[in-house]
């Protein structure tokens, strides 16, 4: 869809306004599940009785989720509305369904509330809801444009979904900052992470070129790419089964590393076709990954 469609699809819509439907789909439910996953982790890292702080965790799930996650998936579509235009048309701004200025609105709105529940969460889960707030408007908005950068975009996008929230579920129930281990692991699982994010750039190859984006795909090519994704992703977790052991979690360095052997099966797979398996992966193996990131907060926890 060349540029004038786009903004005729705005100009005519420009005084429209969008369905209700049609916002929930601008915010993209289906990627609120990584970061309040990583919350989850966090809560159960900590070691404390969920009974005793529920209300904090409602609220820290409603915010590292709708709020943050979706207010970031909403600048994101709207900063990338002519690459969308080519990749996915039909999506809520490049069809017309969500015009004008309504979703720099959606955006600025979703963010208020965000920084208004932080706060009142405490000053440590402000402070990590200010800097995911940045990175995801930094990620996609000039003059930042992360996600220019196939090396820096993806680690930033990591690091906002994986480790702040769970350094946010942490936070909440212990109502300080998390101790080190806690923190070293999440940083690995936030650099493994970085992998996730790469394997999500092969659907949008030829949006990216044409848009100038360098993304791994684009850079390496998608071969060299998956191989990448995969040594990053095996290498952070094999950094957390070896701090589990040293600190005395061996059953829970164990399951760790029972699903990371699942995935290296999987990737050997992946590698062969990463533009054609990646979705597969994406439901296999990077199930396993959040699933050890479980175990590795279970452990932390002292739940196992």
């Amino acid at each position: 869809m060349p540029d004038s469609t786009i903004s005729a699809n705005i100009s005519r819509n420009i005084s429209k306004h969008p369905r209700v439907r049609d916002v929930v789909e601008l915010t993209k439910p289906v990627t609120w599940f990584p970061p309040m996953w990583a919350f989850m982790c966090g809560v159960v890292s900590s070691g404390v009785s969920i009974s005793e702080n529920w209300l904090f965790l409602v609220a820290g799930i409603a915010l590292t989720g709708p709020l943050v996650c979706g207010t970031s998936q909403v600048i994101n579509d709207y900063c990338d509305r002519h690459v969308d235009a080519i990749n996915e048309p039909m999506r809520p701004i490049p069809s017309g369904r969500v015009p004008g200025i309504w979703p720099i609105g959606i955006s600025l709105t979703g963010a208020l509330i965000s920084l208004g529940l932080a706060a009142a969460l405490g000053r440590w889960v402000f402070l990590a809801t200010c800097v995911a707030l940045f990175s995801g408007w930094a990620y996609s908005a000039a003059p930042f444009r992360a996600k220019r950068s196939g090396w820096f975009g993806p680690l930033l996008c990591a690091f906002s979904y994986e480790g702040l929230s769970w350094f946010t579920g942490a936070s909440v129930m212990v109502g300080a900052l998390p101790n080190i281990t806690i923190l070293i692991i999440l940083l690995l699982y936030s650099l493994g992470a970085h992998g996730i994010m790469t394997l999500n750039d092969f659907k949008a190859v030829t949006g990216d070129k044409a848009a100038g984006l360098r993304s791994l795909p684009v850079v390496l090519g998608v071969r060299p790419a998956a191989i990448f994704a995969c040594f990053v992703m095996a290498i952070a977790q094999l950094a957390v089964i070896a701090v589990l052991y040293a600190q005395g979690l061996t059953l829970s360095a164990v399951i760790v590393l029972a699903f990371t052997i699942l995935q290296i099966f999987l990737m050997v797979r992946l590698v062969r076709d990463p533009a054609k398996y990646a979705p597969w992966y994406n439901a296999t193996g990077v199930s396993l990954y959040v699933f050890g990131m479980l175990a590795a907060a279970l452990g932390l926890g002292g739940y196992i």
